[in-house]
């Protein structure tokens, strides 16, 4: 076995790799760019190697420093994470030129699967179902509109060396097919140093499923069941589960089967994924296969018991699978949901900057958190913006979920936005629930992006008791302040009212010194409390009437942004005498920007596409804005004049920074 390996990725995956390898007994060693140099992956790692600056094309992605690294350090093998250089054909032959082991599969079954157009001819030969559409390579735009109408409307630009969502575009039109076309074949340049992009028919109503695949060096290839990965936004994963509520036994079979042939097509060895495109009817088709570690592996993971990660390992240093299919069975129910540094109620924009405040929720036998970052680090510009990827498990789907809304309450992120309300939306969800899904989930249930209309419909009496709690708790602190003016002690009341916005809502509270709870009553219900917390903790846990509640706390001015299955809501708790001034107090309006262009999100200005003094119409391009090495184009929303162009091409931009100013309407 190898008693040193490197791990040529950052963040979560990196942490996840030195995991399994510490277990093993494996020393590990990480790389790092500038940017990360104080990341958890070099924290965790036995040993760690500087390989450039922070861009991923001068650190990264350059297989020389990673063999350096290597040699330097004396590790024995690599193992790519994913990402990066994970299918990267070239960078198997470097290492395997410099007698280091590649932790995944061999340089033969990287470059069939990694490129789609191959991969799908060798998916037909081997008996594997497929997608309509044209394989060859199109050489320019006209060419794609041809094709996309031979085919047939909607179709999907895919970049034949994509992944993870880059350079894909579904287009509709003639139109959608110019831009699309464009669009993707820039991102797939900029991305994996290849343009080519191919077209194939979109099916409407499709599911994503893909099988988990295990194959050594002796010729042993097995499947470990399905995940369902169909909540996708922007054909970016953010709900994987295990196994799909969808899929049958007979079903699962014949995709497991023949994601197995094709492995064998291709001499596989390692752990690999093949995806599938499943209609309505079950009917399955090739998607492509990923010759690496898939980011959703974890739901896998605990459903059949098995360290894929760890089998990597040992299939790489030679070992014989001594797992057969027969002795792979799929217990219990598993749930991921990807954390993203990223708002959603500014149509998932990526958030950068610091985690001044960060508490995962507790790990246990039903709770799992992969991550690579912690408080006080920083999510950075230049990487994908995930934080981590929680996972739960239960003996049921409807417990899986449970435990991931339970989860979800408890995960305390503060000084970037995040997804979580997001996904909290979309666990309470009924169709989702009901396991009613497919890849237009997102499209149709938010089809005016995500707003706080979409939160779970909450009763706010839950909100309003522990706002009440909080602030009795806060009163009778200060009733104890030393050097009161004696005879005259401050006394709490127990008559308040909260507010919340325009919302004006009375109640009353006591101590019951007999239980040591407190009771609070809204109108003519009383709502008993029992809680160990304490002045400070960001985190309310504790029980109203006898069910277990979990509210996050952020003090706001005189009062508390309490926050509970991604529903926020400010509270200021005060003496009714006040509360009723409060009414009389004036607003401040915000300042008018609608005539300016903002940047939604930080991110590079690629170009700017109008100039001073031109008129623009609704729907032209204004510029494109680079972020997470996706190309956002940036389009008017109503006829104007350019005033001033405030930011030059090149730029870095921040958050609300001012791009474009328009001539006032008059």
């Amino acid at each position: 076995m190898f008693s040193k390996i490197l791990i040529a990725n950052r963040g979560e995956i990196a942490c996840r790799v030195i995991k399994s390898a510490r277990k093993m007994g494996i020393k590990t060693v990480a790389v790092y760019s500038d940017a990360d140099k104080a990341a958890l992956h070099v924290q965790m790692a036995d040993e760690a190697v500087h390989i450039g600056p922070a861009p991923t094309n001068q650190s990264y992605l350059i297989i020389d420093k990673i063999i350096e690294a290597c040699k330097a350090t004396g590790a024995e093998a690599v193992h790519p994470g994913y990402g990066f250089l994970s299918e990267n054909q070239a960078f198997a032959k470097a290492l395997d030129a410099a007698n280091i082991a590649f932790i995944g599969p061999p340089n033969g079954a990287i470059a069939a699967m990694g490129d789609k157009i191959t991969s799908k001819k060798i998916a037909a030969d081997a008996g594997v179902s497929t997608v309509p559409g044209y394989m060859g390579v199109i050489k320019d735009t006209d060419e794609a509109i041809k094709i996309a109408n031979e085919i047939g409307y909607p179709v999907m630009l895919k970049a034949s060396a994509g992944g993870g969502g880059k350079g894909m575009r579904i287009a509709r039109n003639d139109a959608e097919c110019r831009e699309g076309f464009e669009r993707a074949t820039s991102e797939a340049a900029s991305s994996f140093g290849d343009d080519r992009v191919f077209v194939e028919k979109f099916v409407e109503e499709p599911r994503h499923i893909e099988i988990q695949v295990l194959a050594d060096k002796h010729g042993n290839a097995i499947y470990l069941g399905e995940r369902e990965c169909s909540i996708q936004r922007r054909h970016q994963k953010v709900v994987e589960e295990a196994p799909s509520p969808f899929i049958d036994p007979a079903t699962r079979k014949a995709m497991g089967e023949q994601a197995v042939a094709l492995a064998r097509a291709v001499d596989y060895c390692s752990a690999g994924t093949v995806e599938f495109i499943v209609d309505k009817d079950k009917n399955f088709y090739f998607l492509e296969m990923n010759t690496r570690l898939q980011v959703e592996h974890p739901v896998t993971e605990l459903v059949t018991g098995q360290d894929l990660v760890e089998w990597m390992i040992r299939i790489a240093d030679g070992q014989e699978l001594t797992l057969k299919q027969d002795d792979v069975t799929m217990t219990g129910w598993a749930m991921e949901t990807r954390v993203y540094a990223e708002d959603p109620f500014r149509e998932f924009l990526p958030s950068t900057g610091r985690l001044v405040k960060y508490q995962p929720p507790a790990e246990s036998a039903t709770v799992r958190v992969d991550t690579g970052v912690y408080e006080g680090g920083e999510i950075s510009m230049y990487y994908d913006p995930m934080v981590a990827k929680l996972i739960t498990y239960g003996e049921t789907r409807d417990q899986a979920i449970a435990e991931m809304r339970s989860a979800l309450d408890a995960y305390y992120i503060r000084g970037i936005s995040h997804n979580i309300p997001f996904l909290a939306a979309v666990m309470a969800n009924k169709r989702f629930q009901d396991g009613n899904i497919t890849t237009n989930f997102i499209a149709e249930e938010y089809p005016d992006g995500f707003s706080s209309d979409d939160l779970p419909d909450e009763d706010p009496s839950t909100l309003i008791v522990v706002a009440a709690y909080l602030n009795q708790r806060y009163a009778e602190r200060n009733s104890g302040i030393t050097g009161q003016v004696s005879d005259h002690p401050i006394k709490v009341s127990e008559s308040w009212v909260a507010v919340s916005g325009d919302e004006h809502t009375p109640f009353d509270i006591e101590f019951d010194g007999v239980n040591g709870d407190y009771i609070v009553a809204i109108g003519d219900r009383s709502y008993g409390v029992v809680s160990d917390w304490k002045i400070g903790d960001p985190m309310f846990v504790g029980e109203i009437d006898g069910g277990l509640v979990c509210v996050q706390i952020d003090i706001e001015g005189i009062g508390f942004r309490l926050s509970s299955n991604g529903v926020q809501r400010s509270f200021k708790v005060l003496l009714p005498r006040v509360a009723e001034l409060q009414k009389l107090m004036p607003f401040k309006a915000p300042p008018d920007m609608s005539n300016f262009l903002q940047s939604p999100m930080p991110g590079l200005l690629v170009k700017v596409s109008v100039t001073e003094g031109q008129t623009v119409q609704p729907g032209q391009e204004l510029c494109i804005l680079e972020a997470m090495k996706m190309e956002n184009v940036l389009k008017a929303e109503s006829k104007g004049v350019v005033k001033k162009i405030h930011a030059e091409q090149g730029a870095n931009l921040s958050v609300d920074a001012i791009i474009i100013e328009f001539e006032k309407d008059e």
